[in-house]
C-alpha cells in the first residue's frame, strides 16, 4: 500500500511538471517570454511577481486575461503591454493566466 501511494505521489508530480512544461511552451509560442521570465523582470513582470501580486484576488483571473488581451499600461511601471488578442487564442490567453497564478 505504501509503494501505491509513493507510486501516485510520483506520478502526479510527474504529470505537474509536463503541464507546467507545456505551459511553458505555450506561453513561448504566444510570445510572452519576449517579455516576461518565470522568476526574473525582463521588460515586464516576472510571473512569480505577478502570482504574488494577485495571490487571494478572486476577480484576479478575469483581470488579467483582460489585460492580456487587450494590453494596458502603469500597473508595473511606464513600459506598456500590447494587446494579444486577436493574434492569442482567449482559450490559450485563459490558460496562460491560469498557469501564473498557480505559481
Amino acid at each position: 500500500m505504501k509503494a501505491l501511494l509513493v507510486t501516485v505521489a510520483v506520478a502526479g508530480s510527474l504529470m505537474t511538471a509536463g503541464q507546467a512544461s507545456a505551459n511553458q511552451a505555450l506561453a513561448q509560442k504566444s510570445g510572452c517570454l519576449a517579455c516576461h521570465s518565470i522568476d526574473k523582470k525582463v521588460l515586464g513582470p516576472s510571473y512569480k511577481d505577478v502570482a504574488a501580486k494577485y495571490k487571494g484576488d478572486k476577480t484576479a483571473e478575469a483581470k488579467l486575461i483582460e489585460k492580456v488581451k487587450k494590453g494596458g499600461s502603469g500597473t508595473w511601471g511606464p513600459m506598456p503591454m500590447p494587446a494579444n488578442s486577436p493574434q492569442v487564442k482567449d482559450e490559450d490567453i485563459k490558460t496562460i493566466v491560469q498557469w501564473i497564478l498557480a505559481m
